[in-house]
Order: C-alpha cells, then sequence, then structure tokens
C-alpha cells in the first residue's frame, strides 16, 4: 500500500514538538508499505531535508519516508491573517499533489482543519480512499475561545468540517470527545476509531544525560510545562500559582516553562513586573535534550485555558511526553485526563483558575517525596500499558490497511 500523508506540521525527532506523524510514517514502512509525507517548514520543526527548494518544494528520503517539503513557513507567533494565509496556501498547493502523485490512499491530519482539502478532492475526483484524522474539533475550539467570531468564516469552516468527515471513508479521533463530535456530524460509528497520542517510551524511558537549567537547585521541586506559550495553554495560571507561592514562601519550588509562542515575551514580561523569580523560562529543545531534562523534573504540568470545549477535546502532546518520563501531572481542569489521572493515582488535578489549589498541589508534591515517586511509577506504569506509541501506531497501521480493504468491496 502506497500512502500519501498530509501533515502541514511534520516533524521529525531532531526537532522541536510532536512526532506522531513521524512515528506512525515509520510504521507503515515497517509494516511493508510506503508512505509520502507532504508537508510545510515548522518553526523549531525539522524535516529531515537541507536541500535548497526549487519552484516552491524539495524533496527527498528522510528514514525511509519520502518527504515533500513546501517553502510554507509556519509559526505559533505569526499574525491570524498570516496563518490563515500559509494553511489555505498549503491546502491548495497540496491539491495538485493529490490530483497527480500514484498513491493507493490519501490520509491527511489536522490542524489545521484545510488540510482535509486534498483529501475530499482525492477522494471525489480520483475515487481514491481517504481517511481523515482529527486532532482538535474546529470550528468548537477557536469559536469557543473567541479567537474566530466572523460568522461567514465559521460557517465555511463548518462546511468544510462536515464535507471532510462526510468526505472520508475513515475518520480517526485523538480523544474521546473528538469521537463524539465527528458522530454528532452524521458519520456512522463504525467509520470513526479513537487512536490517542501516544508515548515516545524509546525517547523518554531511557537513561540519557539529565540536566536542569541554571538557577534551578537539585534540592529544589521543580515542575515543567513543555509546550506552546499561546492563548489556548493559559498559562498565565501558571504564574498566578508563582505568585501565590511567592506569597507563602516558597522559593524552593520552580515552575519551568519551556518553549516558544505568541505569548512568551507577555509572560516573560509580567514575571519580570511582579518579580517572579520562582519562574524559569527556557527556549525549546529537541526531543533527546527534554527528555533529559523530564527525568531530573518532579512533576508535569498539563495548563490549558478553561474552555469546556478543552475538557474532553483535546490529546495534549506533553500529557504523554510526560507520563513516558515517568512523571506525575499536575492537571488544571476537568476532562477525561484529569479522570484518568484520579483513577491511575498518578498525580494531582486541580480546579481551573484557583492558584491556591494550584499551589497546595505542589506543596504536597515537595513535602511527600516518595508518594511522588510512587506516582510517577504509575504514570510509566500507564505510559506501557496504554499508550505505548508502537502499540498504537500498530492500531493505525490496521486501520488505514482494513478502509483500504473495505473501499475495495
Amino acid at each position: 500500500m502506497k500512502v500519501l500523508y498530509f501533515h502541514q506540521h511534520f516533524k521529525t525527532p531532531k526537532g522541536v514538538g510532536g512526532i506522531r506523524s513521524y512515528a506512525m510514517a515509520r510504521k507503515l514502512i515497517e509494516c511493508g508499505h510506503s508512505v509520502t509525507m507532504v508537508c510545510g517548514s515548522v518553526q523549531n520543526g525539522v524535516t529531515g531535508l537541507t536541500g535548497e527548494f526549487v519552484n516552491g518544494q524539495r524533496r527527498g528520503m528522510v528514514d525511509g519516508i519520502d518527504v515533500l517539503e513546501m517553502n510554507l513557513e509556519y509559526s505559533n507567533s505569526d499574525s491570524f491573517g498570516k496563518r490563515i494565509k500559509t494553511f489555505l496556501s498549503f491546502a491548495f498547493r497540496s491539491v495538485k499533489v493529490a490530483l497527480t502523485e500514484k498513491y493507493d490512499l490519501v490520509f491527511a491530519t489536522t490542524t489545521p482543519l484545510t488540510a482535509g482539502i486534498p483529501g475530499i478532492l482525492a477522494r471525489w475526483l480520483r475515487g481514491k480512499p481517504f481517511v481523515f484524522e482529527v486532532r482538535d474539533l474546529w470550528p468548537e475550539l477557536p469559536k469557543a475561545m473567541g479567537v474566530i467570531t466572523n460568522p461567514v468564516i465559521l460557517w465555511a469552516m463548518g462546511v468544510l468540517e462536515w464535507a471532510s468527515y462526510r468526505s472520508a471513508h475513515g475518520v480517526i479521533g485523538l480523544s474521546p470527545g473528538i469521537v463524539e463530535g465527528v458522530k454528532a456530524r452524521g458519520v456512522r460509528a463504525e467509520r470513526i476509531t479513537m487512536i490517542p497520542n501516544g508515548c515516545d517510551l524509546d525517547i523518554f524511558a531511557k537513561d540519557v544525560e539529565r540536566w536542569r537549567p541554571k538557577g534551578v537547585a537539585a534540592t529544589d521541586l521543580l515542575a515543567i510545562f513543555a509546550g506552546t506559550h499561546g492563548m489556548a495553554n493559559g498559562l498565565d495560571a501558571v504564574l498566578d500559582t508563582a505568585a501565590e507561592l511567592k506569597r507563602r514562601g516558597r522559593n524552593d519550588i520552580k515552575l519551568l516553562l519551556i518553549g516558544s509562542g505568541k505569548l512568551k515575551p507577555v509572560l516573560q514580561e509580567r514575571a519580570i513586573r511582579e518579580e517572579l523569580d520562582n519562574v524559569v523560562f527556557h527556549d525549546p529543545v529537541n526531543k533527546t535534550r527534554l527528555a533529559g531534562l523530564m527525568q531530573s523534573t518532579d512533576l508535569g504540568m498539563q495548563v490549558l485555558a478553561n474552555v469546556p470545549a478543552f475538557y474532553y477535546g483535546t490529546s495534549p502532546n506533553k500529557f504523554f511526553d510526560y507520563i513516558a518520563a515517568g512523571l506525575p501531572v499536575l492537571n488544571n481542569y476537568p476532562g477525561w485526563l484529569a479522570e484518568m489521572i484520579g483513577s491511575e493515582q498518578c498525580g494531582y488535578a486541580v480546579p481551573p483558575e484557583e492558584p491556591s489549589a494550584f499551589a497546595n498541589a505542589l506543596e504536597q508534591a515537595a513535602a511527600d517525596r516518595e508518594g511522588l515517586k510512587v506516582m510517577g511509577d504509575n504514570s510509566r506504569a500507564l505510559a506501557q500499558r496504554e499508550f505505548d506509541r508502537e502499540m498504537l501506531s500498530g492500531q493505525w497501521v490496521e486501520w488505514l490497511e482494513v478502509t483500504l480493504q473495505r473501499k475495495g468491496q
């Protein structure tokens, strides 16, 4: 089976960010299939290609994956208008690929939602099997956050969402809420499966050089947030907690924010203004360096803005990296991850927008290091039992194979 795979934000482990698509493509190859990955260029991401762009693209083999990269740079710091332009440019340039390449099945993954456009046209103009993967519910999430308010844009996104779901021969959702959202759009249950984000145990569970940022003592309780510093992440909650800890005189608890994003400068300015020296900012690092940092960390912070659409409609990479590294998780919003943390006893779940509760959990962790270690062991056991990337990527390949067979019948 030859798969044409569209993921605008594709990255390899040598870069920064989630590597789900890389792992899935590698699994296809391991199972005897071939894959062409069509992507753009992402800030801090590494596609593996280094040659010059010719006519707006470059192409080459990366770890057995045929990568076709378009010179469309994307950053979370881009303006809304620039991001929309980049998304649409990638989608329409991808249509040409979908209509000219030789392949057996087309696969497209969000975000953005426009990733579904080449898959829709491949299905209806070429009769190709199409599998659509939904990482976030659009336009529900941006509408709930108030990022998009224009009714015409929201309507157009709703039409594109409906067309993507209904055109696909198979749909993959990354969380329970996503699966239910797809069902609510009229897609039959047998055409939908849930394959959540996975744990890269081969990266985060193996021994690597451990390190802590400058200014963090070996005896400090260190809690890490590793990810984008954007509106959706609600990182003011971490600074609110840092202020509460300062009032309590807990300078032995450090909060590390590692990553980049549009709001990072704003957060840094606030930390300086309020003299929150218990907050440490760090630039993004690659997966191996991140693993070494996490293995020297005490707690992972799973933080999002208090938006109900997030409760069951997201599957954050960072959560799975934390538990793969054997970190207890401190989660500050309700939903399926908070419920899992409680049932698996692998961390703390606190209410949103309550810095006192957040600080209480951190103080409890600092006071009970043995209990924290037990939680970390529970995290690693959960990662190995339920979310091993190797296991989940195998399920993903099987779903594509079944979809291709079903289409041929």
